[in-house]
């Protein structure tokens, strides 16, 4: 497939949209900074980014030399995460470094839900790859980062007359549209762009993604979400491929654009699915049965294990001990329903789970109480007769 040949676009964007090899020689022909910069200068010459870096610049100073970091920031990557509310900030030193995660930002507002962008008004956040593109000092929102929406792929999905625009990334905590953050987080978020952009970091990724795909919880949602939406369905391949690429290789994926507006990850890990349940154990147990002629319905005493009723009752929460540690993972109380017989002799034989966990558990319950001592049998008309018993066991818990 080849870029920009015989009328086919497949545009190459920078990562943030995108992918940073066409810069990597310029990025990495620069020294560092004498001062913070030219643009820096610029930028706290307006009063709210100054007082952000009075109030921050040595916290932050102090932060990056913990992270192993050099100050001011040179590589900054942020990815966010719409329905976990979390904003992750990475920097690195050089282009040959991988990523540290900085900070974890908590987006204190959110309209709309899962899901792009598609038009004005519609009040969702994107997802996708961008960059910043603008710095507000003077924002309604105290200070805000602006984002290139709609992107190349944006322009050709989106409605073509109005796709919305002004998507920031800002302080305020209210929102019909953005990603924001607290204004004592935004100080900080601003002051390490503006440091970046000033020591030359002209496109400053930002990966905006459904969900953080390494939570189960907000990967579960997130496939319910998509059951019905194959177009949504597309998408989420192509962002999850992008996250799974930065996961495993702390450097950010090359993202390029069709002419249709779908995203292609250059070099695109294969994807696996998330969270599979393990595989449960097998139970060797065959239960043991009995062929019974007779079972009363009505009888003159009910079968009684060994020292009564309260004696069985301990027995059973014993037995719903020992067997917490076979339940699933998920499972951290059940409760299994079985009918059982005590035959003449007193013995319980033909055990049956009426409401049960899994094959695993029920069974190795079954084999447990098959264990049990010796009951005295029911009696009608002064003779033994055959009993049918349903009990309830509680397995795990306190």
């Amino acid at each position: 497939m080849a870029l920009q040949q015989e009328g086919r676009k497949l545009f190459l964007v920078i990562a943030g949209i995108l992918a940073f090899s066409i810069f990597a020689y310029t990025q990495t022909a620069y020294t560092s900074p004498a001062s913070y910069g030219s643009f820096f200068d610029a930028q706290i010459n307006n009063r709210n980014p100054r007082e952000s870096f009075q109030r921050k610049g040595e916290y932050l100073k102090s932060l990056f030399k913990l992270k192993g970091l050099d100050w001011p920031a040179r590589y900054v990557y942020i990815r966010a995460f719409k329905y976990d509310s979390q904003l992750e900030v990475w920097v690195k030193n050089s282009i040959k470094d991988e990523y540290k995660l900085l900070k974890i930002y908590k987006i204190c507002a959110l309209a709309g839900s899962l899901g792009p962008k598609r038009f004005e008004g519609d009040y969702q956040v994107p997802e996708g790859f961008y960059y910043i593109n603008e710095f507000n000092p003077n924002s309604n929102y105290y200070l805000s980062l602006g984002l290139n929406y709609p992107n190349p792929s944006d322009k050709v999905l989106a409605d073509q007359a109005k796709p919305g625009g002004d998507i920031f990334i800002h302080g305020g905590c209210a929102t019909v549209g953005c990603l924001p953050i607290r204004n004592d987080q935004i100080d900080e978020l601003y002051i390490i762009a503006a440091s970046a952009k000033s020591a030359g970091l002209d496109y400053i990724p930002v990966h905006i993604f459904p969900i953080n795909y390494s939570v189960q919880r907000s990967y579960e949602f997130l496939k319910k979400t998509m059951e019905n939406d194959a177009e949504y369905k597309a998408l989420n391949v192509k962002l999850e491929e992008a996250f799974e690429y930065f996961e495993q290789h702390k450097e950010l994926p090359v993202i390029m654009i069709r002419d249709n507006g779908e995203y292609i990850v250059n070099d695109a890990p294969t994807l696996s699915p998330r969270f599979l349940p393990k595989q449960r154990p097998k139970s060797k147990f065959v239960p043991t049965y009995r062929k019974i002629d007779h079972v009363a319905d009505a009888v003159a005493k009910w079968p009684e294990y060994p020292g009564g009723a309260s004696a069985f009752a301990e027995y059973l929460k014993q037995a719903g001990k020992e067997l917490a540690k076979d339940l699933p993972d998920s499972i951290a109380k059940a409760y299994v329903q079985l009918e059982f017989i005590i035959d003449t002799d007193g013995r319980p034989v033909n055990f049956k789970v009426l409401k049960g966990v899994d094959d695993y558990v029920d069974k190795e319950l079954m084999a447990k109480l098959e264990q049990m001592p010796t009951w005295s049998p029911a009696m009608l008309r002064e003779k033994p007769v055959a009993k049918k018993m349903i009990q309830t066991v509680t397995i795990g818990g306190d």
